[in-house]
């Protein structure tokens, strides 16, 4: 009994990823991950998040930041799909201020299946206001990123709608 909990404690603290919905955040988000050797996986509802910011319906007066180092690492999500991996997601947001991800991944592979969506490395803002620059620095090595059935996989890039 102990080992299982002390296998989930570990993959919460190694996963580091930070998420805000439906907030009005005065000042800046930062996540600053340095995931090494590290597994992260979410079953049947999906969506694994590993060194990835996401905001939903927020307002942010101020920077937001990732900084994720992830190394040697294992990302995936199932049925639902939507694995995220040293990226930022931001949704229906408001930010007055810069967008910056930088993402360092080596030899790491992210999987969504059935309704896909993988991200790695990745800057992605949707239905959202920025009156600030929008950055990705992305390094990915030796890595695989596939999304499945209803697909988009992103890797190292930016998307914005």
């Amino acid at each position: 009994m102990f080992k299982k909990i002390l296998f989930v404690v570990c993959i919460v603290v190694l996963s580091a990823a930070i998420a805000f919905a439906g907030s009005d955040i005065k000042g800046s988000v930062s996540n600053k991950a340095n995931v090494k050797g590290s597994l992260n996986v979410a079953t049947d509802k999906g969506k694994a998040d590993m060194g990835s910011t996401n905001i939903e319906n927020s307002k942010v007066s101020g920077k937001v930041s990732n900084d994720a180092t992830v190394k040697d690492s294992l990302n995936v999500a199932t049925d639902k799909g939507k694995a995220s991996m040293g990226s930022v997601d931001i949704k229906n947001s408001n930010v007055k201020g810069k967008v910056s991800n930088k993402a360092n991944v080596k030899g790491s592979l992210n999987v969504a299946t059935d309704k896909g969506e993988a991200n790695m490395g990745s800057t992605k803002i949707e239905n959202s206001k920025v009156s600030g620059k929008v950055s990705n620095d992305a390094k990915v090595k030796d890595s695989l990123n596939v999304a499945t059935d209803k697909g988009k996989a992103n890797m190292g890039s930016v998307t914005v709608k």
